[in-house]
């Protein structure tokens, strides 16, 4: 399949003040999803290897089969590892996601990349569930053209961890709703064509030393606390001074 390249024209992600502030709160406390409800830590990698491990390299680039939003032969490449189900995700989009696309993606200096790292269902024990049937309806979504859509659907639809808020009956309505070809999107979502590439991307987010969501990479290093742990949905500030220093570069 080829990159899929969303121009921001498309996109046209505005911020909402009201929901700015109720973010903001949120994102007071909530610096990173690791954990899910029963307390088991997501699958964990090798911690700050991006610049020495030939593998991570490879994987930290755009590849066959990414969903680009805007260009892809932007200066600077932002890579973000994330579960659909994931609250801190969710903020991530709400708040600082805005900022990077109106601030960088439009100016046609980031290029932005979304990587499945599907872990909040597997951890409860359930070899496909919410967060990896999620992953694969956005592909399906993506063989029409409404990957980044339908990635925004998802997120506006969060209703908490495997509650049935990503159930297939829900995945279905929400191609519906944008307007899909539901016979095709049934088809490939019924048929786990994407199943083995969700797990293959969350299997390489792992070996990048993903170890939470969402996980972030600018021009293939992890953004992280000084204890190695990615920073999550912290304050936009910190990837504004990573992205202006590629910039400069």
């Amino acid at each position: 399949m080829e990159n899929e390249t969303k121009t921001t024209e498309d996109k046209n992600k505005m911020l909402i003040p009201a929901s700015i502030i109720v973010a903001g709160l949120l994102i007071a406390f909530a610096v990173m999803y690791t954990l899910g409800n029963s307390g088991v830590q997501a699958p964990r990698g090798k911690d700050n290897i991006a610049n020495t491990n030939p593998a991570v390299a490879d994987i930290l680039k755009i590849r066959e089969g990414d969903f680009v939003l805007g260009d892809p032969k932007a200066k600077v490449l932002y890579i973000e590892y994330g579960d659909f189900q994931c609250p801190y995700c969710g903020v991530f989009y709400k708040t600082i996601e805005p900022q990077i696309v109106s601030q960088y993606v439009e100016q046609g200096k980031v290029a932005f990349v979304w990587r499945d790292f599907a872990f909040l269902d597997t951890i409860n024990g359930i070899e496909r569930g919410e967060s990896h049937m999620s992953a694969e309806a956005a592909r399906c979504a993506g063989e029409q053209g409404k990957f980044w859509e339908y990635h925004d659907k998802l997120f506006v639809n969060q209703k908490g961890e495997n509650k049935g808020a990503f159930s297939g009956a829900n995945l279905k309505k929400f191609a519906g709703d944008l307007g899909l070809d539901q016979s095709k999107f049934n088809s490939c979502l019924d048929s786990g064509k994407y199943t083995e590439a969700v797990k293959k991307s969350t299997d390489d987010g792992n070996i990048a030393g993903v170890n939470g969501t969402p996980a972030s990479f600018i021009n293939s290093k992890p953004v992280t606390d000084t204890n190695g742990n990615s920073v999550g949905a912290a304050s936009f500030s910190i990837f504004q001074k990573i992205i202006e220093e590629e910039l400069k570069k």
